[in-house]
């Protein structure tokens, strides 16, 4: 099957051809993927999430594109999030005996005074913002859906979720520090 038709069946949702792109690209990703990172698990993981990443792109693919430099973008931006969500549990796990001096202060009555304004100023940002706003990011943070759960809520692919998510906390951010 020719490439260009095997992503015409693909974006008509065809399960078939969706099988055959990934047989005829997951191997050469996965070679490029236990290259780059420390465990087979971890290249596993990302290389499903390189092709749901695929799969949910491929329109917005141009014709004159090449699939494979595509994918192998892809896999490089994969495996750059991983290293990165990496350093920040480092960073995290490193501030443990200062979070555990901070888990015994919040107890005092003048935490509970002080959490009680910020979480008032947060509903009030919150109020302020538009509701696809509000609604994406209560979904996101407080449900913990994931951007790719969100996307068919919102009927937009994954990018335009992620999009709509960073402008959701931009406007938040602004509506808080205006509160």
């Amino acid at each position: 099957m020719v490439m260009s038709s095997l992503i015409e069946q693909i974006c008509k949702g065809n399960r078939q051809s969706v099988v055959t792109f990934y047989r005829t690209y997951a191997p050469q990703i996965m070679c490029y993927l236990i290259q780059k990172l420390p465990r087979k698990e971890d290249a596993e993981d990302i290389l499903n999430e390189v092709f749901f990443e695929a799969v949910d792109s491929l329109l917005l693919l141009k014709k004159e594109q090449k699939i494979e430099p595509w994918l192998y973008s892809i896999a490089h931006n994969k495996v750059v999030d991983f290293y990165r969500k990496k350093k920040i549990k480092a960073v995290l796990l490193s501030q443990a005996p200062f979070l555990e001096i901070v888990a015994n202060e919040i107890h005092q009555p003048e935490f509970q005074f002080e959490k009680n304004k910020v979480r008032d100023k947060i509903e009030q940002a919150l109020k302020s913002i538009s509701t696809d706003y509000r609604r994406i990011l209560q979904l996101h943070y407080e449900e913990k859906i994931t951007v790719k759960d969100l996307a068919p809520l919102f009927n937009l692919s994954f990018k335009a979720t992620e999009s709509l998510l960073f402008r959701a906390r931009q406007s938040f951010k602004k509506a808080y520090e205006r509160t």
